[in-house]
């Protein structure tokens, strides 16, 4: 099965070193990223850029049923030989494409759970992708750079833009630290086994996702502004609003938790 690949500058697509890969050598770390997902026996599992099969090998160890998603026609080539006898027995599902133009409804009819070693440079994509989808994973195990984890369970305790996207959908949390030495080429920076638990969209149920969105991109316009002055443009009565949600007028986005963000947008929606 192939999907629309997007090929590289000027009509080629882009050799391996160019995708942003770094494969993963180390087996305790795929199990940590298979585990951390919720694969077992039975679970429908989408691997996205399975590379040369190290975790693909740990998700059908641990019974998932798995779709994987490569881009690369040369390693999808790859394993299609190594893999042979399990996609012949239906355990696996190899797709050639770029995961970016996957839709989980065609993929799946039911739950499914992701699991990936993720190219660094497109980590934000691939996290909105199924986290707005219309059908979403259950849980997400994704081994990416570790600074960006550490952003998205805000560990230093001020939130983002990506930090806080991630929260509305799901629970974020570090399984473990990763050291470039279990990847070939080793990366230059460490990585870390992020797991998102408990994903749906019933943060949604009482506001719209795009006056949501709205008001953080706008809140975070410029970090060091305060938070009332950043939304003067789309919220004029940001004061008053910040009044009733008994958030502190000199607050910088930062430093709103997500429930505060949820009052706010629950509020400005009830005076529109």
């Amino acid at each position: 099965m192939k999907m629309k690949t997007r090929s590289a500058k000027g009509g080629r697509v882009r050799k391996t070193p160019r995708l942003g890969q770094h494969f993963l050598t180390n087996p305790v770390v795929a199990r940590s990223v298979a585990e951390g997902a919720g694969v077992g026996p039975g679970v429908a599992t989408l691997e996205i850029g399975p590379g040369t099969g190290a975790l693909t090998r740990v998700l059908l160890e641990l019974g998932g049923v798995v779709t994987a998603i490569e881009k690369d026609p040369a390693l999808a080539m790859r394993l299609h030989e190594t893999f042979a006898d399990e996609i012949g027995s239906g355990a696996l599902r190899l797709i050639e494409g770029d995961v970016r133009d996957a839709d989980p409804e065609a993929l799946f009819s039911g739950p499914y759970v992701v699991a990936a070693n993720i190219p660094y440079y497109i980590t934000g994509e691939i996290i909105r992708h199924f986290l707005t989808a219309r059908h979403k994973p259950q849980s997400m195990a994704l081994l990416m750079q570790k600074e960006v984890a550490e952003r998205i369970v805000a560990r230093d305790g001020k939130e983002s833009i990506l930090s806080l996207s991630v929260k509305a959908y799901g629970t974020p949390r570090i399984l473990r630290k990763v050291p470039p030495g279990n990847f070939s080429p080793p990366p230059s920076v460490d990585s870390a086994v992020l797991q998102i638990s408990g994903i749906t969209g019933d943060f949604f149920r009482d506001i719209a996702e795009e006056r949501f969105f709205g008001l953080v991109k706008a809140g975070f316009a410029a970090k060091r502004k305060l938070l009332a002055r950043n939304l003067r443009s789309v919220l004029p009565e940001a004061e008053a609003v910040f009044a009733r949600c008994a958030i502190d007028a000199n607050a910088r986005a930062e430093d709103l938790s997500l429930e505060e963000w949820h009052a706010m947008v629950r509020t400005v929606t009830a005076r529109d």
